[in-house]
């Protein structure tokens, strides 16, 4: 029957039909012990996971209001580092093969290696860059060795010599780049070098050493005079100017003849000038000026004369 109250024939056989239609698909839920659409069904241990990421979540999220965080990261690194060593991914060694003049302890703290640092984590590319910046390091590799190990190969640039410019002391290649600032005593051995333009003509000035012989552990510093002559300064401040080019060479061999057999360098001079081919001019100090004056005048005192 209809809702205006006609009578609405109704097909049984169709019904009938339809019922048995449904009727495989009704007890596939009835076996399962499904009582609502299978396309509703609620997975098992739904509930609990859901309660384990809300409780994450609520944890997480008081970890970093609270400031724990920041505590962590000072106590263990960054979490990652700190789990990939807690698994045995840490940086337990570091081989560093290269190193003349770098410090291994200046290497690390470049690179940026600690013992929070996880081999697992670590940006090799970065470390090498930092390396590479560096004064003293001309080219860096870096490899990670699984588990535990990071292998560090290091070429330098070689300092040649100091060379001091402007009241700065700077360490100089072979080409005369300037490497770095001298802040320690460790470069205290090369030859040392002065004046504008200096430092690259110090493969000139280490020549004229090798070629001084036995004054070699005397020559203190080699100043460039105008661009073109070096005047050299020895242990007991005594300057020796030198001519130009291959002349110097020969001065040199001269001057070590002068100082053995005649000890020149040790006498009260303040300047050996050998810029004049087979001439050697020699400046006395004041007071040994003062002193020969002296004598000169005592001497024509005794002889009647006079001393103009």
């Amino acid at each position: 029957m209809s809702h205006d109250g006609r009578t609405v024939p109704v097909d049984l056989d169709a019904l009938s039909g339809l019922r048995r239609n449904r009727l495989p698909f009704l007890r596939k839920l009835t076996r399962r012990g499904v009582s609502r659409p299978l396309g509703a069904r609620i997975p098992r241990f739904a509930g609990t996971a859901l309660l384990a990421g809300f409780m994450t979540l609520v944890g997480v999220g008081g970890y970093y209001m609270g400031g724990h965080d920041v505590a962590f990261r000072e106590a263990w690194g960054e979490p990652r580092d700190a789990f990939a060593r807690a698994v045995g991914l840490g940086v337990d060694r570091v081989q560093i093969t290269g190193l003349v003049e770098l410090h291994q302890e200046e290497a690390l703290k470049a690179a940026g290696v600690t013992d929070r640092t996880s081999l697992l984590f670590l940006d090799v590319t970065a470390v090498r860059e930092a390396l590479e910046k560096l004064p003293l390091v001309k080219e860096a590799a870096v490899r990670k060795l699984y588990p535990d190990e990071l292998s560090i190969t290091i070429t330098e640039r070689k300092p040649a010599a100091l060379w001091q410019k402007n009241g700065e002391l700077f360490v100089v290649a072979a080409d005369g780049t300037p490497i770095d600032r001298v802040t320690d005593m460790r470069f205290a051995r090369l030859p040392f070098v002065v004046g504008e333009g200096a430092n690259l003509r110090a493969g000139e000035y280490a020549a004229l050493l090798d070629a001084a012989g036995a004054l070699r552990e005397r020559i203190r510093a080699g100043s460039l005079e105008a661009g073109e002559n070096w005047t050299l300064t020895m242990d007991n401040r005594v300057r020796v100017k030198l001519p130009s080019a291959e002349a110097a060479r020969e001065a040199l061999a001269r001057l070590a003849a002068l100082e053995r057999e005649s000890r020149i360098l040790e006498k009260d001079i303040l300047l050996v000038d050998m810029r004049v081919p087979d001439r050697v001019i020699a400046r006395q100090s004041v007071e040994a000026a003062a002193a020969r004056a002296e004598m000169l005048k005592n001497k024509a005192k005794q002889k009647g004369g006079v001393v103009l």
